[in-house]
């Protein structure tokens, strides 16, 4: 996840990684500055249009330095006075968003603007994660910082002992007793969620205010208006995607419940239904890699070697790691990281002192001032991670040339999916050329089902996760899903898609949304599941470019120029142009699509049916 400059996070600082107060913020002063006054109604045209997007591209990029300097301190600092300093540049963000806002969808009316101008003004429009009327600016930033805030000092407890949220995390990872995965998932639940949940539907409440002065339905409806295509259609999309690759995850969940049922038995696991969230590894059953232990094919199972254990052996640091997933993107061609960049980021977790462990980069200048936010351990998840993140930065630095509001993905699925597609190339090829792993300890092709089903167990089990987070926010915004049923209609979700339930019983005094980070934070979650269509489209695009012959999901480009130089130019974009512009620089296609995915994990596809034999598979 990241901040990047650019109105949606700007309008609202909290909207990507900020953290917010659990006093109210000081009111700004006139919003530090008078904001480019509208035109009167009469003397709109398109040259008043270009200088009226000038000025405020001007007034937003000075006001992004300072409100991200104040989000970084909050995020890596949490007090109640660091709170009080994210909301205060928040409102002011809030403030001047809502207004320019409002300002571009009169200027959007005339007649002869230029395909530049105009592109902007929708920018500008939609942009916000989230608007409020001005009279209520305060005390939505207020609301949502302290919904930030409140999940990063998040705590649950096991073995009856208290936790924090990465040490829970890393716990639900390695545990095998579902008495103690219970404990430690109802507990994160129960001490993180609930306290949201007031705060959270009186924010609901003002952001439909603000998104219905804007002219949209719903912030729902506001946030899908940003891809090029009407939120029915970008609706439409998301559905045939889903539709696309859900053969693969109902083979893949038929499967995993067997193995979970011959571990623990129908007492624990059912051997029909939904599978018990908590026993999947993952305080929010997103991926399961954790367990692959658990669900490993006998005889191919053994994929020859754990990421984990490499790196513990090279005796890698925090550091170390971030170095390699730097020498990935410089094999490319891209430039290294700045110096500041490794004086400024927060690499490991501080001591004494609270913090935002959720992984995240941030670009606090629009220009190089690049930083990763992590508390890196030593594992093969954050090793992978470690890539991902910096796909942002160097996506943020390349891009850096370009207007305003401009600084930003060609969509947020893109901005994702970038470093999730260099991260796909983390193959024993790839471990091997680093020197991590000796090749003559490379698997050979006996060991393919197993090095599949470890990556499905991540990139697929994903899938659905990815999807339902913001169906379930749309369904809050449109009220589909009613403040009473909050929590119905999230399990009700979780249920429809993923095929999981919770391990202990739930009820409408329980909040279980607000214990992903995302949901306090404000941060749009369709980005998530347009990325893993995306990662794999980009990968077999990078692949095909370097002229790779093998099997797919072994292909290792790094170090490969040509491959830079087309990514280099897409990425040099930024959001200048719609996203298929994008796509079709690097893939050759203008189409979202998840055959790639499908074509990548077709042999394991083929396995999974075998497996599933004579099973009731669904649930």
């Amino acid at each position: 996840m990241k901040l990047a400059a650019s109105v949606s996070v700007l309008a609202l600082s909290l909207g990507a990684c900020a953290t917010v107060p659990t006093a109210s913020a000081p009111t700004p002063p006139a919003m530090v500055e008078a904001a480019p006054a509208m035109a009167d109604s009469g003397a709109r045209t398109p040259e008043g249009a270009r200088d009226f997007i000038a000025r405020v591209e001007k007034d937003l990029f000075d006001l992004s330095v300072i409100s991200g300097r104040a989000a970084w301190v909050n995020a890596t600092y949490i007090t109640d006075d660091t709170d009080a300093l994210a909301a205060y540049f928040g409102t002011i963000g809030t403030e001047k968003g809502v207004q320019y806002a409002k300002e571009a969808a009169e200027w959007s009316k005339v007649q002869g603007l230029d395909l530049d101008t105009a592109r902007k003004l929708n920018i500008l429009r939609g942009a916000l994660v989230l608007a409020a009327p001005a009279a209520k600016a305060a005390e939505l930033n207020t609301i949502a910082t302290k919904l930030s805030s409140t999940y990063g000092k998040g705590r649950a407890t096991l073995d009856g002992k208290v936790i924090t949220g990465d040490v829970a995390e890393e716990a639900m990872g390695t545990l095998r007793d579902p008495k103690k995965t219970a404990e430690v998932w109802t507990s994160w639940n129960n001490n993180v969620g609930r306290p949201m949940r007031p705060d959270y539907a009186r924010m609901v409440g003002i952001a439909n205010e603000g998104a219905r002065e804007l002219g949209y339905d719903d912030t729902g409806a506001m946030w899908r208006s940003q891809y090029d295509m009407s939120p029915q259609e970008f609706s439409a999309m998301y559905d045939r995607l889903w539709s696309e690759v859900k053969p693969l995850y109902d083979q893949l969940h038929c499967y995993t419940r067997s193995k979970l049922n011959q571990k623990y038995g129908n007492a624990v696991q059912p051997a029909s239904g939904p599978i018990r969230a908590d026993l999947l590894g993952n305080l929010w059953a997103q991926e399961w890699g954790n367990i692959y232990d658990v669900v490993a094919p006998k005889g191919a199972g053994d994929v020859g070697y754990d990421v984990t254990d490499l790196l513990k052996a090279k005796k890698k640091t925090p550091t170390d790691m971030v170095r390699i997933g730097e020498g990935f993107y410089t094999s490319l061609g891209f430039a290294p990281l700045p110096d500041s960049f490794w004086k400024n980021s927060q690499i490991v977790r501080p001591e004494g002192r609270e913090v935002i462990c959720h992984a995240s980069a941030w670009d606090l200048d629009n220009k190089d001032d690049l930083r990763i936010k992590m508390c890196t351990k030593v594992n093969g998840d954050d090793f992978v991670t470690i890539h991902h993140e910096l796909g942002h930065n160097f996506y943020q630095r390349a891009y850096n040339g370009q207007p305003y509001l401009y600084l930003n993905g060609a969509n947020d699925g893109f901005h994702e999916a970038i470093g999730d597609f260099i991260a796909l190339s983390v193959t024993p090829e790839y471990l091997v050329q680093i020197g991590l792993l000796d090749r003559n300890k490379v698997p050979d092709a006996s060991k393919d089902t197993g090095l599949l089903l470890r990556q499905a167990m991540d990139k697929v089990a994903f899938l659905p996760f990815g999807l339902m987070v913001d169906k379930w926010r749309w369904g809050v915004f449109d009220g589909s899903i009613p403040t009473s049923g909050y929590e119905a209609g999230w399990n009700k979700l979780r249920l429809q898609y993923q095929g999981i339930t919770p391990p202990t019983q739930r009820t409408e005094a329980d909040f279980d949304p607000g214990a992903k980070y995302h949901i306090p934070a404000n941060t749009p979650y369709a980005r998530y599941f347009l990325a893993r269509i995306l990662q794999f489209q980009f990968y077999k695009a990078a692949c095909d470019m370097s002229g790779w012959k093998g099997p797919l999901h072994r292909c290792s480009f790094y170090g490969n120029k040509e491959v830079g130089q087309r990514l280099d130019a897409m990425l040099k974009m930024g959001a200048s142009k719609p996203w298929p512009d994008a796509l079709q620089v690097f893939t050759g296609t203008r189409e979202m699509s998840g055959k790639p995915m499908l074509e990548y994990f077709a042999p394991l596809q083929r396995w999974l049916e075998q497996q599933n034999q004579g099973k009731t598979c669904g649930w």
